[in-house]
């Protein structure tokens, strides 16, 4: 069975007309912590409205570069390299240019 969506919605006294989307809908219950940051960021923007998609949308892209951090390991190897890189220390591993060109890894004519 399927249901139509309410014509209007009062919510708060405020009259909203149903809007369809195809885009999926979220909603945020404001607890205690959710309050306490969002009343911080509104003190520091100097206003009340404060931008859900844009703060979802910065949320986002936030928790992605810490699930995206390295181990300690990889870390020191990029670290090292950076640092190959920069001083020119860097060796070439003949052996390993010998495999990407037999197995034609590089497009080249000349080779």
């Amino acid at each position: 069975m399927l249901l139509e969506a309410p014509r209007e919605t009062v919510l708060h006294g405020a009259t909203l007309m149903w809007m369809p989307t195809s885009h999926p809908r979220h909603t945020i219950t404001e607890t205690p912590v959710v309050h306490a940051a969002l009343e911080e960021l509104r003190a520091a923007l100097g206003r009340q409205r404060v931008d859900f998609a844009e703060l979802t949308v910065l949320g986002a892209r936030a928790k992605l570069r810490e699930l995206r951090r390295e181990s300690p390991e990889v870390e020191a190897a990029r670290a090292r390299l950076l640092q190959e890189i920069l001083h020119g220390d860097i060796e070439p591993d003949i052996a390993a240019a010998d495999e990407v060109k037999r197995l034609g890894l590089i497009a080249d004519e000349d080779l």
